[in-house]
């Protein structure tokens, strides 16, 4: 069961008391020009992972256990190549990845690994003096459910209209191109995998319950969430989880950021 806070939902307060430069129609933000757009979401507490009689459910989803989440903001799309690019003109990012050929622009960055993104989020948070990181995977997963227990945050199935997946379109999409789910975050399910911060562990037993980076463990490997434009249906699930070593470089693999709130 998901329970909601929603008082930093409301537009004027939300934004006042986060010190925004540019506020967006939507109800979103960007704390500069280079900056991503950036959605608050709402305190609360979900039922994370998933359960043996759940479709596609694997023993690294479980068990499902309560996590309570404090409000926090989250990028409303996975950092573009144009966002990662605007790092390295200002010597922040140190790899130039390859767009293999898909072009750059607004699609999301790829071939970039755990370390490079932590490079991306130090240049936000000194370019902006707020406190940017990559989502814990709990954050992750309430931020995908949006309110939601279902298989996807559309429901129990995901259609091509609603994500790139499954090699449809063979390569990543302009963010923004499928529309977002209710907490309005895109691309939550498919185009491109994202890193979040914690070290990955084979389930869920002792996992933190308060929304923190799970950090015990073998921190050579980290967690991955979301499918890709290469992946089936079952693997962009919401529960869904995997990991890489923290230094791999994919052509399907990319993230999106967090950013804390002052109390």
């Amino acid at each position: 069961m998901f329970r909601w806070l929603f008082g930093l939902l409301i537009l004027g307060g939300s934004l006042a008391q986060l010190g925004t430069v540019v506020a967006n129609d939507d109800g979103g933000f960007r704390d500069c020009k280079e900056c991503p757009e950036m959605v608050v979401l709402p305190s609360g507490s979900f039922s994370m992972g998933s359960t043996e009689s759940d479709s596609g459910s694997q023993p690294k989803e479980r068990p499902r256990h309560e996590v309570d989440i404090q409000s926090f903001a989250l990028g409303k799309f996975e950092i573009t190549f144009a966002e990662w690019d605007a790092c390295v003109s200002d010597g922040g990012c140190d790899h130039e990845p390859d767009d293999h050929g898909w072009g750059r622009g607004n699609r999301p960055v790829i071939n970039v690994n755990w370390k490079d993104a932590q490079q991306y989020v130090a240049w936000l948070s000194g370019r902006t003096g707020e406190v940017y990181r990559l989502p814990s995977e709990s954050e992750w997963e309430y931020a995908a459910r949006a309110g939601t227990m279902t298989q996807y945050a559309f429901g129990d199935d995901i259609t091509e209209a609603q994500a790139n997946f499954g090699s449809i379109v063979g390569q990543t999409t302009d963010s923004g191109s499928y529309p977002p789910n209710a907490w309005g975050l895109h691309d939550m399910h498919g185009n491109a995998r994202e890193w979040v911060e914690d070290v990955y562990n084979t389930s869920y037993e002792g996992a933190p319950s308060d929304g923190s980076p799970w950090l015990d463990g073998n921190e050579g490997k980290r967690t991955i969430r979301s499918g890709s434009w290469n992946y089936s249906p079952d693997i962009m699930r919401s529960a869904y989880r995997d990991h890489h070593p923290q230094a791999r470089r994919a052509f399907d693999l990319g993230f999106r950021v967090a950013r804390s709130l002052s109390p």
